[in-house]
């Protein structure tokens, strides 16, 4: 990713006047509604564009599959998170930040499953934002960590939080609990001492 600063108002695909970024903002939270109602696998990009009162042909310029559209719900939500608090000792902010990442769509299950599911996704817009998506959660742990953010600690916070959200995913524990489960590992992963 170069270094130029993303807007989180800003899909994949281009830059957006404000009118678009509206259309946006009304298909992602329409994607919120429709998984609701029909589940991941009733989901569609038409169904959504139906909903949020937008053309589908219109809705596929800006999301070319309905796990483009679910990720960028997640991107979104992750986005608007506020900064990492840096106060207090830095296995609780790291815990912290792994909690906050993991129950951003736990209230939602039908949310939650359906990110695990479009996050895996092979088209080019799903790895464009995976990666910002990445790249945002490994910033947020290393502000955690701050002096101690060694790559090899940030990496396994990392695998903990991946292996952590497909273990959810597969329905082995809930998203809820995921978070529990990422502090504990936190927990090992980071040395007691400060």
């Amino acid at each position: 990713m170069s270094g130029e600063q993303l807007s989180t108002t800003e899909p994949t695909r281009r830059r957006l006047t404000e009118r678009q970024a509206d259309t946006v903002r009304r298909l992602t939270e329409a994607a919120v509604e429709e998984l609701r109602e029909a589940g991941y696998e009733g989901l569609t990009v038409r169904n959504v564009a139906r909903r949020a009162g937008v053309a589908p042909a219109t809705a596929y310029t800006y999301f070319a599959s309905k796990n483009h559209l679910i990720t960028e719900v997640f991107w979104r939500r992750l986005s608007a998170l506020p900064e990492v608090d840096a106060r207090g000792p830095a296995r609780e902010r790291v815990v912290a930040v792994l909690r906050e990442i993991a129950l951003l769509v736990s209230d939602e299950p039908e949310l939650a499953a359906a990110c695990t599911t479009a996050m895996l996704g092979t088209d080019p817009d799903v790895r464009e934002l995976r990666l910002r998506i990445g790249v945002a959660i490994r910033g947020r742990l290393q502000a955690a960590l701050r002096e101690r953010a060694d790559e090899k600690i940030v990496g396994a916070l990392e695998l903990a939080y991946s292996g952590a959200l497909v273990h959810a995913g597969m329905g082995y524990t809930s998203y809820a609990r995921m978070a529990d489960r990422l502090a504990e590992m936190a927990e090992l992963i980071l040395p007691d001492h400060e």
